[in-house]
């Protein structure tokens, strides 16, 4: 099985070979569906990077996810890495890994050649059907994600168990979209069992993403 079927990412950080200004770029790999790199004025002059992948639902695009996340990143000096997938929700919910697989290895590494990104704080996140896709390679790729942030999350298909990244994880008790018992709590539970250190915030209300848990995961992704 090849390493994009498998779900697995091969790309890792560098020496940059290029520059990048602050703000909000198109990657430029992708056409109509790309995704967006966005380098928070604070990270000028940094020679350490963090770097947040941040993955968007179903029928979404980078440009949606962005926002619930750019005003936090700016706070804590990290940059994020958002990727459209290539269909209307990611590879593994349709059929298999594979185009988003490869396509997340390309930004990647697209992105390790314009910032010097700290490999030790590398984190992938997401919502709704991002975050169970981020869960399901966080976990196969532990390796490369320190950090885990699941906002809404609705299963976990990892190939793999590698390395031990921690997790925190959110969802609403009145989620009419991915039922909380049967998905967050669900998988909390799991996760927790299966030894994983888990930080597990269940929230009164619905499919949404709070800003404080926002806050909150982004304070346990730099802690």
């Amino acid at each position: 099985m090849s390493d994009d079927a498998a779900g697995l990412l091969t790309s890792r950080p560098g020496q940059p070979s290029q520059a990048i200004a602050p703000g909000t770029s198109p990657i430029g790999l992708g056409g109509a569906r790309d995704g967006l790199l966005h380098v928070p004025a604070s990270l000028a002059g940094r020679s350490s990077v963090p770097l947040l992948v941040m993955l968007h639902g179903a029928g979404a695009a980078a440009s949606d996810v962005l926002p619930l996340v750019s005003g936090a990143a700016g706070d804590h000096a990290v940059a994020v890495l958002a990727p459209d997938s290539r269909g209307a929700t990611w590879d593994v919910i349709q059929r298999a890994y594979g185009p988003d697989v490869r396509f997340l290895d390309a930004a990647l590494a697209w992105t390790f050649a314009r910032l010097p990104v700290d490999p030790t704080r590398i984190a992938v996140a997401g919502f709704s059907d991002g975050a169970s896709y981020a869960l399901s390679l966080g976990l196969a790729n532990g390796d490369l994600f320190r950090d885990i942030l699941a906002f809404s999350p609705g299963f976990a298909a990892p190939t793999r168990a590698e390395g031990r990244p921690r997790i925190f994880l959110s969802h609403g008790r009145q989620d009419p979209v991915l039922p909380f018992e049967r998905c967050g709590d669900r998988l909390a539970g799991a996760l927790k069992q299966a030894g994983y250190d888990v930080e597990y915030r269940p929230f009164s209300g619905g499919h949404v993403v709070p800003s404080d848990l926002v806050e909150a995961a982004f304070r346990r992704f730099l802690a």
